[in-house]
């Protein structure tokens, strides 16, 4: 939904814009291709390193990086000034999915990892020790799934482990599948794996990813100029009603640029069926006192 950011963001020569979810850069350079302004960009993912180089070298003094997690912006970016627009554009990205090795798809069989960045408890931590309790209420809880289906794929996971550890997606996957069938879910633009609401819970946990959301909004209103717009792209209704929640209670200085959603177009989703989910907002900043309006 590149188009429809910047249609949110409206970036102008001069303008400074924070990319808080950088990942593999496709935003920031169409934000830096739309304006001579200077971008930003964020990611907890130490691989986005790698990814952000290039752009620094050809956008020559317009674009920096910084890793960080959400947790962590207000501090990080406390001494670089004020940013006339942000974006965030939540979930995993592409270039996790894609790498077996990083653990977060079923579909490329890997080790049990899912950490963005790769430090802290991984997936493999979380599976092979976590109670059939606590399992079942982290699925029903992140995952969204009943609480009856949560019992059994957890009941599942802990037999399956007791039979000689889940050490990879694949035998994850294998332990969902045990307790509620292998039957595909078939959407119109994809097709749903049972095992997919588990991945997502389990990914979620590890990654402490709602409590992170709600750190980054907490804190970008500071570092804002006032009258400035924020995007922000949610893939499951968790992480968009922490959007929703938060721009609730933010409501005496924000305003919704775009009436309801943004959701991705057919045809872009027939390219991409991994935007299908994509939800975008629009918020307009409004305040003239440089920060007085936050929370």
């Amino acid at each position: 939904m590149v188009r429809e950011v910047i249609s949110i963001l409206a970036p102008r020569n001069g303008d400074r814009v924070l990319d808080c979810t950088f990942g593999g850069g496709g935003h920031a350079r169409a934000l830096l291709d739309s304006a001579e302004c200077y971008v930003l960009g964020t990611d907890c993912d130490p691989d986005a390193i790698n990814r952000a180089a290039s752009l620094k070298e050809q956008y020559n003094g317009r674009f920096d990086f910084m890793q960080c997690r959400f947790s962590e912006l207000r501090d990080r970016l406390s001494d670089h000034g004020k940013f006339d627009a942000a974006m965030f554009d939540f979930g995993i990205s592409s270039f996790q999915v894609d790498d077996a090795a990083r653990g977060f798809s079923f579909m490329r069989d890997g080790p049990l990892d899912m950490r963005m960045s790769k430090s802290g408890s991984s997936a493999f931590d979380v599976v092979n020790s976590f109670t059939e309790e606590d399992l079942a209420e982290m699925i029903r809880s992140y995952g969204d799934e009943p609480r009856a289906r949560a019992g059994k794929i957890a009941s599942s996971i802990v037999s399956t482990r007791k039979a000689g550890g889940i050490r990879t997606t694949g035998e994850l996957r294998e332990a969902v599948h045990k307790a509620v069938g292998n039957t595909v879910i078939r959407k119109r633009y994809s097709h749903l794996d049972p095992a997919t609401k588990t991945f997502q819970a389990i990914r979620i946990f590890v990654n402490d990813e709602l409590r992170e959301i709600s750190k980054a909004l907490e804190s970008i209103l500071h570092l804002l100029n006032g009258n400035t717009r924020i995007a922000t792209i949610a893939f499951h209704a968790l992480e968009d009603r922490v959007v929703k929640n938060w721009a609730a209670s933010m409501k005496h200085c924000l305003s919704a640029v775009n009436k309801g959603v943004v959701k991705p177009s057919a045809d872009e989703v027939m390219k991409n069926p991994r935007a299908r989910s994509a939800k975008l907002r629009g918020f307009m900043y409004h305040s003239n006192d440089q920060g007085g309006c936050t929370n």
